[in-house]
Parts: structure tokens; C-alpha cells; sequence
């Protein structure tokens, strides 16, 4: 969610702030603004909804200044106004920050009973005012957010700057990422590298508990503890052309599109084609030794999990558990030695998986991340980390990041079912022809693109969708549902298809279109009764099988869409196609924000 940039620099910082925002709006937002500090002033500007108002704003008004903070909000305490948009400013201090202060009321009230007078509803609000007052009775900067860091609980990325020290800018990272930029003569802050791409490919990964007071020569980066530590300086990786369109309308659609190339990318890292082999990164443990699995994720990443039990269970013949993150610790599930935890995240910060992780870590559990950021916290604190390579992904629904997890999940559940003795060399020698296969089998598939926009116009009509699936179809079914729910704002549902009998089948008329998920296979004619049982109750029915399942079903669908015919284990990357393109061209039929559609956030970092 939120997105922080800071310039310490030697020329206006305005536009590159502004500029800073526009890379980061993938994460999702609703106010933004700006605060720069100029002759011993700090100038604030800010906007209700989306950049272009802002920039609006600063046209009329500018922020003059060679020092600056900028922040995109996604709304959490206080509604998604002006008046609750970031920067925070007192008459010392202005800041922003990503996250949530989880004991803002009491420091609220203490601060009110102190005289203080509060003019948002947010919680980010307590923390200018905290800082102001070590400021106002004389405190450095640093002391100032020396002392006020150890109250505040919750997680959070701050950027903090001061109406007397335009030479400098202070920010902190708890549960939530920040980093720091490296230029000549400018140094700067970001919420992450793309932030800072245009100015700077040198960056530093602030830890857990960090703080840093950075100037227009560098940074000095304390520990929690306030002792001075280094921090790696790296190369970036992150350029402009990252976050191009290209020639398509949206990201989103850039990024489906995408697909072939980022999961051929990701398999080279996990194939040895001349050995027939699936290798997975170097690891300080034993996958023979494990007995249970249990993955661990959110949203999209957890239809990944599901799919991989099926994976797991049937080619190791390991009990496999999948949880949603935000429920996983709350139930205090069984851990212990023999379980591998496995985390699934595009953006390696989401809070609830991240806790997670460390609720297994703190078990006593081996731990493996299946992460797309090789630099986030995630990445850093497993114990075997499992990169994907889909590249930035900007488009608010995921789409090749779900593929690209589904390819390593694949690695993954292959190289446990050869150390549990399960898989000889020669079904290995296969599997992987079949991975092989998979980026031409997609690039297949979306070839239909045409006919699947051509359909849209039928779901973009109805108020309800429902989609079916069997087997490792039916995380796709509901990973369907979601992706068209998310940006066409139409509610829809996945069901396992023998499901519909007990309960959904009481939904089904001519207004609710189904979407059957049905490659053929032994589940295919167990999936198609169940189609038959639906169209028989005026069910329109839309088919995405191969040429041999559609033949089988007859043409009694409303509309079919056919994929190659592929091998049951690519299936899932394959059929991801079509019920990505489907919901992208109800959503553009439909005309809403397809890259950042309402209430969503790209990066989720607070629980």
C-alpha cells in the first residue's frame, strides 16, 4: 500500500517528488501529497483521489525547496480526504507513513490532555506531534526520534522532516520496508528501488528496527538499539523501462502478456535440462527429513498454496496444510520439527504472511519462501529462499506473478517427491519436458485473447458470476472469481463443481453466467455433468477446455474457449490465461481502473 519518496538534494525537489509517486501508484491509494522545506518554511500540499489532482494543486501553488517528502496514502484510521492526506505537519515537523501505529488512541489522548490540537483523524497524526514537542523544547532531530521510536507500536516506514534542518531528513522502518538511495550530492528515501529508479540505482535495505538520518552527502544508519551499523550498498537492478506500458492500454495487460518470457525466466533458475533434472538453490537442510508441509499466504498467492498441496500430496505423498495468512497464527496451529513452512508473496512485505513466517521461525520451523523480491524481508529471513523472476509487477491483480509462484511451487513439489523417494528418474525426465513446455503453452493460449474479448460484453452485463473447477481447477476457479471481483467490481464465486449440489446450484438462472473450468482429463466428465446440471437450470455457461474436452461436451455452452492440450501438471499456468484476459475485458468493457481498481492495494503492509 502507501508510498513514501524523500530528496535531500541541491536542486527542486517538487517534480522528482511528484515523479517518485507516480512510479509507486501501482500499490494502490487514495489521497497523495507533498511537503517540502524552504527558508525555514515547511510548505504542504495535498489532494483528495488520485495523482493528477495533486499535480494540479502544485501547478497553482508549488512547493519550492531542494528538500522534500511525498507520500500516496491508502486510507487505514480516517477517511480518504485532504485533511487526513500525508504529509502530517505541526509547525517543526512534517512526515509520512506507510503502516499503522496500533496504540495511536492512547498517545492521542495523552497528547490532547498535553494541549495538543490534532487536525486529521489518522493515527499517523500522534507521531508529528510526538516528535514536535522534543523538538520544541529543544531536542536535535535525532534525539527527538530517538526518544519517540520506542513508543510507538505497530509497524511502520517514516520519513520525517524538520522546518529548522532543511539539510536533512530522518526516516524508520518497523514491519514495514524502506529504503535508502544513494546520489551525487542528493541522497534520498523510498518506500522501494522503483521509487528511486530515475535517480538512483545505489541503495541500501534498511532492517527491521532501523532508523537513518540522511543528507545531501550521505546516510548514518542506526539499529534498534541506536548503535551506528552499515548497511550493504547494492545495485539496484530497477530501471524506468520497468514500469513502461510498451504498447498496451494497461499494465496489466502488459504483464499478462508478459507471461511466456518472466516463466520461461523463472524456470532457467530451476531446470537442468541436459541432467533432466529439477533443482531448486542451494539449502542447509535435508528435504528428505521433512514429514508435513505447510504453506502460508494471501489472496492470489494462496490459491498458489492450494494448488500445490494437490501437487505435493501427489507426487510426495506428504500431508500438506494451506492457511490464509491473516488467520494462521490466531489459531495456534501445531508446529514443530519435520514441518517445512512455506511462504508465497510477489512483494516478500505483506504483513500477515510476514508474521507468519516469524510465528514458524519462532516454532522451530524450517522455513522457504516462494518470493519475487529477492531484497524484502520475506526473502531476507527464510531459510531457503525461492526466487521468482516475473520482474516488477505494477497492474494491482496479480497475473505473472501467480504463474511465475505456480512454476517454483512446481520445482518445489517435484524436488520433495525425489528426496522422499517418490519420483525415479525417468517420471523427473518427463516433468521436466512438460515445464519446458509450459511458456509455449501459454504463449497458446493467449492467442484466444481476440475471442475472449469478444465475450465480455455477455459477463459484463450480470451482477453475479460463478466459477467451477475440479482438482487443482478448482484454486483456479476461485482465483477466477477473484480476479473479476477485483477489477470489475461484479461479485463472483469459485466453487469445486461437485459443490454445487449442496448449496450454490439455488443461485443458478439465466442472469448468473458460469464459468467452467474444465480441461480434459479423468475429472473432465465428473466437471461436466455438473456443467449440464446448471445449464439445465438456464445456466449460461462459458467452457475453457482443449479441443478434446470441448468435442466431448458437445456445443450446448453459450461460449467456449479452447487451450492446448497440455500435460495436467502445466494445466494450472496455462488456463491462468484465460481467466485473466476474461476478467481484464469485462473490467475495460465495464470501464473501470483496471491497474488500480477502488479500495485495493498492491503491497498489503499493515494486518
Amino acid at each position: 500500500m502507501c508510498g513514501i519518496i524523500g530528496i535531500v538534494g541541491s536542486a527542486p525537489v517538487q517534480d522528482r517528488l511528484v515523479d517518485g509517486l507516480k512510479r509507486m501508484e501501482y500499490r494502490g491509494y487514495d489521497s497523495a501529497g507533498v511537503c517540502t522545506v524552504d527558508h525555514g518554511q515547511l510548505i504542504r500540499r495535498r489532494a483528495e483521489g488520485k495523482l493528477a489532482n495533486l499535480v494540479r494543486v502544485l501547478a497553482e501553488d508549488p512547493a519550492p525547496g531542494t528538500t522534500g517528502i511525498a507520500h500516496t496514502r491508502w486510507a487505514t484510521h480516517g477517511k480518504p480526504n485532504t485533511k487526513n492526506a500525508h504529509p502530517h505537519a505541526t509547525g517543526e515537523v512534517a512526515l509520512v507513513h506507510n503502516g499503522i501505529i496500533e496504540n495511536f488512541k492512547s498517545l492521542r489522548e495523552e497528547l490532547e490532555a498535553r494541549g495538543r490540537v490534532f487536525e486529521s483523524e489518522t493515527d499517523t497524526e500522534v507521531v508529528a506531534h510526538l516528535i514536535s514537542e522534543q523538538v520544541e523544547n529543544g531536542a536535535s532531530p535525532e534525539d527527538a526520534v530517538k526518544v519517540v521510536l520506542p513508543r510507538l507500536r505497530g509497524a511502520f516506514a517514516l520519513a520525517v522532516a524538520f522546518r529548522q534542518h532543511p539539510e536533512l531528513l530522518i526516516g524508520a522502518r518497523l514491519g514495514s520496508p524502506l529504503v535508502v538511495g544513494y546520489g551525487e550530492g542528493e541522497t534520498y528515501l523510498g518506500s522501494d528501488a522503483i521509487a528511486l529508479a530515475p535517480l538512483t540505482q545505489r541503495i541500501s535495505y534498511l532492517d527491521e528496527g532501523d532508523w537513518v538520518v540522511i543528507t545531501s552527502t550521505g546516510a548514518r544508519i542506526f539499529d534498534k538499539d541506536n548503535n551506528p551499523v552499515e548497511r550493504e550498498i547494492v545495485a539496484s537492478g530497477v530501471t524506468s523501462l520497468s514500469i513502461d506500458k510498451g504498447n498496451h492500454r494497461h499494465f496489466m495487460m502488459k504483464e499478462i502478456y508478459e507471461q511466456p518470457i518472466v516463466v520461461a525466466q523463472t524456470l532457467r533458475s530451476y531446470l537442468r535440462p541436459l541432467e533432466q533434472q529439477v533443482a531448486l538453490p542451494q539449502m542447509e537442510f535435508d528435504l528428505s527429513t521433512i514429514e508435513r508441509v505447510v504453506i502460508v499466504a494471501c489472496g492470489t498467492a494462496s490459491y498458489v498454496g492450494m494448488i500445490g498441496k494437490y501437487w505435493i500430496e501427489q507426487m510426495a505423498r506428504l500431508p500438506v496444510d494451506v492457511d490464509v495468512a491473516s488467520e494462521f497464527r490466531y489459531r495456534d496451529p501445531v508446529l514443530g520439527p519435520g514441518v517445512l513452512g512455506v511462504v508465497v508473496s510477489q512483494s516478500g512485505e505483506t504483513a500477515d504472511t510476514l508474521a507468519a513466517l516469524r510465528h514458524m521461525k519462532a516454532a522451530g520451523v524450517t522455513t522457504a519462501g516462494i518470493i519475487n523480491v529477492p531484497t524484502s524481508s520475506m526473502a531476507r529471513e527464510v531459510d531457503l529462499l525461492l526466487p521468482t523472476h516475473a520482474g516488477p509487477e505494477i497492474g494491482v491483480a496479480s497475473t505473472k506473478a501467480f504463474t511465475c509462484q505456480l512454476a517454483v511451487m512446481a520445482a518445489l513439489s517435484v524436488n520433495l517427491a525425489r528426496a522422499k523417494g517418490k519420483l525415479d528418474a525417468a517420471a523427473e525426465g518427463e516433468i521436466v519436458r512438460h515445464l519446458e513446455e509450459s511458456p509455449a503453452a501459454i504463449n497458446a493460449a493467449l492467442a484466444h485473447d481476440g475471442n475472449i474479448e469478444a465475450m465480455a460484453h455477455i459477463i459484463a452485463a450480470a451482477r453475479d458470476v460463478l466459477y467451477l473447477g475440479r482438482g487443482v481447477d478448482f484454486p483456479l476457479a476461485l482465483e477466477g472469481a477473484l480476479k473479476l471481483k477485483e477489477i470489475s467490481y461484479i461479485h463472483a464465486e469459485g466453487y469445486a463443481s461437485g459443490e454445487m449440489k449442496h448449496g450454490p446450484i439455488a443461485l443458478i438462472d439465466e442472469a448468473v453466467p458460469l464459468i467452467v473450468i474444465a480441461p480434459g482429463g479423468p475429472l473432465f466428465e465428473k466437471t461436466v455433468s455438473n456443467m449440464h446440471e446448471a445449464m439445465a437450470r438456464g445456466a449460461k455457461v462459458v467452457l475453457i477446455s482443449d479441443a478434446a474436452g470441448l468435442a466431448e461436451a458437445g456445443g450446448d455452452a453459450m461460449a467456449t474457449i479452447e487451450m492446448p492440450t497440455v500435460h495436467p501438471l502445466i494445466a494450472p499456468l496455462v488456463y491462468a490465461v484465460p481467466i485473466q484476459l476474461l476478467a481484464y475485458h469485462v473490467a475495460v468493457t465495464k470501464g473501470t481502473d483496471v491497474d488500480q481498481p477502488r479500495n485495493l492495494a498492491k503491497s498489503v503492509t499493515v494486518e
